[in-house]
């Protein structure tokens, strides 16, 4: 059965159109988005403006339970890698309840903040003694319950984790959770197929960075993952940090996204999670292999890994998303703001990711991420048009920040640069459903019952 929202205002993939219906069928996918309307009988009218959905392109679920108990020096220089070693202590100890808790409070807390899908970069696979469960998808499948609970779109990413540095350097016991053999990866991936089918979800594969995953595996996986579906996505850590360009320059003579691009077939099936430090030249040859950048502004500030360079991947046509990644921030709207104020310190200059197309930098944005969050997730979630899901936020005209503002453009700009990144969502849905009210999520109480619960128990790990 078909529905239907018509909306004063609705961001379109070309841009701002007015007087909009938007029309989904009985499975979630949008038959028609019809500016210039006349609003017809008994059609219920938005709040305000109507967003598409973000597509939240990098997620590891679990650290959303530890925000906050990392915030301390523990040495005379923090850095990631000081981090890291608190999260390995972290993932040493989740239940499977325990994510499957955390992952269902954290999706909940995405559909408040303006994401409609998550692709979740998931590489935490065994007991906690290393040892695989009896149903070796036991994990996984807490993702995909969470997901299909809280009402989100979800692409999954197992993740392949062999090695602790490049040249396949032996894992150490604290990455004992997340090693898998090539095999046993691709077994794993047949395992899950049929259930991401049956929810809608989509399913991938992600080699967790050049330092994990030896040539000789990344190739044999990826042939595998070729054999059981040619267009699944592939997203890999790369170039996060200075460390990491120079540990793979003393093993191989190049760096991490030169080697890649020379040694794997890096296409529009790829996102490529931070890039935040290549050159000049690999920035274009990455730009033009069509791959997606991966930028998630919040972890990497709350990292400090260093600023990705928007203008030249922008130049050679780049195409880039956004992700929430550790999840220091859950708000799609911060991920913008922080993504644009990181460009503009850098280069000194105001409205840095605005284009010729779409002057407000807000739009601008929001349309370029959009479009490249979905190509990453491998699903219809591309924005308000026909054949692709009914995922969109609803902004609330009436909101402060935003009543009196003289344009669309204006409000959304609002939203991102003056407001409190939520408090201007009136409602959002996902695959035609509503699932935000009033800016809750309908398990808004349950949800954060469950991850407060895990993160008690949790925390004592890191005392």
């Amino acid at each position: 059965m078909a529905a239907s929202l018509f909306a004063g205002h609705a961001l379109l993939p070309g841009g701002w159109a007015r007087d909009v219906l938007l029309q989904w069928d009985g499975a979630g996918r949008l038959l028609a988005a019809t500016p210039g309307a006349a609003p017809p009988p008994g059609v219920d009218r938005t709040a305000g403006p109507v967003l598409p959905g973000m597509p939240n392109l990098h997620s590891h679920a679990f650290q959303r339970a530890f925000g906050g108990l990392t915030e301390y020096r523990g040495q005379a220089q923090d850095s990631f890698w000081s981090w890291r070693t608190l999260m390995y202590r972290f993932a040493a100890a989740v239940t499977p309840e325990q994510l499957e808790a955390i992952a269902t409070g954290l999706y909940v807390e995405m559909l408040e903040g303006g994401y409609t899908s998550v692709c979740e970069f998931h590489y935490v696979h065994h007991d906690r003694d290393g040892r695989p469960y009896a149903d070796d998808a036991t994990l996984s499948q807490c993702l995909l319950r969470a997901a299909a609970r809280a009402g989100i779109g979800l692409t999954l990413l197992p993740v392949l984790y062999q090695a602790s540095g490049f040249g396949g350097a032996p894992a150490k016991a604290e990455q004992r959770r997340f090693i898998r053999s090539t095999d046993s990866m691709l077994r794993l991936l047949e395992r899950l197929r049929p259930q991401c089918e049956a929810q809608g979800a989509r399913l991938g594969m992600a080699p967790h960075s050049l330092r994990a995953v030896p040539p000789d595996s990344l190739r044999e996986a990826l042939a595998g993952l070729d054999a059981l579906d040619a267009g699944a996505p592939v997203h890999i850590h790369v170039a996060e940090q200075t460390a990491e360009v120079d540990a793979c320059l003393a093993w191989s003579g190049q760096r991490p996204v030169e080697w890649l691009l020379d040694h794997a077939p890096v296409d529009e099936r790829w996102c490529l999670v931070h890039a935040t430090h290549m050159s000049a030249a690999e920035s274009a040859r990455a730009a033009h292999s069509g791959a997606v950048a991966g930028v998630c502004p919040t972890t990497e500030a709350n990292l400090g890994d260093g600023i990705f360079d928007m203008p030249a991947w922008r130049a050679a046509d780049g195409r880039w998303g956004v992700g929430s990644d550790s999840h220091a921030s859950v708000s799609a709207a911060e991920e913008l703001m922080l993504l644009e104020y990181g460009q503009r310190l850098h280069t000194r200059q105001r409205n840095v990711v605005a284009s010729e197309t779409q002057r407000f930098v807000a739009t601008a944005m929001t349309l370029e991420a959009v479009a490249g969050g979905a190509q990453a997730s491998g699903r219809a979630v591309a924005g308000l048009a026909a054949g692709q899901r009914a995922d969109f936020v609803v902004l609330d005209a009436s909101h402060p920040l935003l009543d009196g503002l003289p344009s669309a453009d204006a409000m959304l700009s609002a939203h991102v640069f003056a407001s409190q990144r939520r408090c201007a969502i009136e409602s959002v849905w996902s695959g035609g459903r509503r699932q935000v009210r009033g800016g809750r999520h309908l398990l808004h109480a349950e949800a954060a019952r469950g991850l407060v619960a895990a993160r008690r128990a949790l925390a004592v790990t890191l005392d």
